[in-house]
């Protein structure tokens, strides 16, 4: 068993993406959970059900922030999304992804990878970013989760959609070309428009396009346990003896046990 990792995304100023076989720059991470941190895991999906109901993840970048932290390790619940049967449509707590929501989904680039951002679009929505500020169908956005960490100004990503000044994935120059209208981005049927909150320093929509609705994992429930730990201690496919001793030495000073056991609440807006 391992807890993926949801991709965050580059904690500087965002570069043009590397080639296809690159790893992305903020996707979630599956740890293999062979350390102290993990037995915590194996414990918790007992009391919940089995990985087909709820599945670990850690954060090991900051596209997040301050929402998710890196070294964030989550419990992310697959039910709430999943498509309602004939009878369990009655009994279990499906819905649709919401504005607001954090999801954690396929990247669509590459499927092998796990991201988490937040929903900002849904299908029929119109959006635009003018200044750093995120309109949805031609008003102003309320969003007191977002964190702007640069006074920089960048041309794309700040007055968006226009002409990128970067490298951008396939699916962004698709939704440029076809989903434009009147200076908007018009969400299509069956997708969503993703942002990462700390919006300086995420790799989101904006550079790889929509979400589609079957990439969608679910959603995160509740923080079990946050580690402060660089983002290459937590992209490595097996823990470093490095992150195993820093584990063994620093448990109880470097968790931060104010996050630990908090709940992951989306944001309802009014419109």
């Amino acid at each position: 068993m391992s807890s993926p990792s949801i991709q965050g995304d580059a904690a500087e100023p965002i570069v043009p993406a590397g080639p296809p076989n690159d790893p992305p720059h903020d996707p979630l991470y599956e740890p293999p959970r062979n350390t102290i941190a993990e037995w915590t895991v194996t414990i918790l999906l007992l009391l919940f059900g089995t990985t087909t109901l709820v599945q670990a993840f850690v954060i090991p970048t900051g596209s997040m922030e301050d929402s998710l932290m890196i070294g964030d390790h989550l419990l992310v619940d697959k039910l709430a999304y999943s498509p309602p049967g004939p009878i369990s449509k009655y009994i279990l707590p499906y819905s649709d992804a919401k504005r607001g929501d954090i999801i954690v989904f396929r990247w669509p680039t590459d499927i092998k990878f796990t991201f988490v951002k937040r929903v900002i679009g849904m299908p029929g929505d119109r959006i635009r970013i003018e200044n750093k500020t995120v309109y949805r169908n031609g008003k102003p956005l309320e969003e007191p989760y977002k964190y702007h960490k640069s006074d920089f100004f960048d041309s794309y990503r700040d007055t968006f959609p226009s002409e990128p000044n970067t490298s951008i994935d396939e699916g962004a120059r698709t939704m440029l070309q076809k989903h434009v209208v009147n200076g908007e981005i018009v969400v299509p049927e069956n997708c969503f428009f993703a942002l990462g909150d700390n919006r300086d320093h995420s790799l989101d929509s904006r550079y790889w396009g929509f979400v589609p609705r079957e990439n969608i994992i679910g959603k995160p429930l509740i923080i079990y346990w946050s580690y402060d730990a660089p983002t290459h201690r937590l992209q490595s496919s097996t823990p470093s003896v490095e992150h195993v001793t820093d584990l063994f030495r620093n448990f109880f000073t470097k968790t931060r046990w104010r996050r630990t056991f908090n709940l992951i609440q989306g944001y309802s807006s009014k419109d």
